[in-house]
């Protein structure tokens, strides 16, 4: 079996060539409301991180995989974090650049990492928070497998208050 790769897209480790996509990404303010992000990323802290990171999801609890498109666009990125193996669970989080988005490439790359953390990882629980008022995001999740909506109450600090999340999971088979 082929991990992390489809007909379409994979999923690989971020490289030093990847430092102009993190930075767009991370700096996307449009996404700031759905992640933990207060204050801009410069490229500097950016190339840091990619240095300095071991890709050890052991040992850093979290993994990063650029989203690739198999004609070498990269599109996105995707992660596990919060990586927890005493509990077998993680969290997911994925975004894609704008003009990518709704076109079926967050599913892909959703169900390739939720594959992954089950087979390989023996991950037994995979979660994510998502805005209730982000439609797109929950179908998303729902269309992979992720299930049991419980709402949590004022989440998220946004410019119109604090917004609700749902906690969405997604067990292993």
């Amino acid at each position: 079996m082929m991990w992390l790769k489809n007909e379409v897209l994979q999923l690989r480790s971020p490289e030093p060539e990847d430092l102009e996509l993190m930075f767009e990404m991370e700096n996307d303010t449009t996404l700031w409301s759905v992640g933990n992000a207060f204050l801009p990323y410069s490229r500097y802290t950016l190339r840091a991180y990619l240095e300095q990171s071991k890709q050890d999801i052991f040992q850093e609890r979290q993994a990063r995989f650029v989203i690739m498109l198999n004609d070498g666009s990269s599109i996105g990125m995707i992660d596990l974090a919060d990586f927890d193996p005493l509990n077998s669970r993680a969290e997911v989080c994925v975004g894609l650049l704008g003009k990518y988005r709704g076109k079926g490439y967050a599913a892909m790359a959703l169900e390739l990492l939720c594959d992954y953390a089950a087979r390989r990882l023996h991950v037994h629980q995979l979660y994510a928070y998502v805005s209730i008022d982000n439609a797109e995001s929950c179908r998303l999740f729902e269309k992979c497998g992720f299930t049991e909506r419980v709402l949590i109450k004022s989440w998220l600090r946004s410019e119109e208050g604090f917004k609700d999340v749902f906690l969405m999971q997604k067990f292993a088979e």
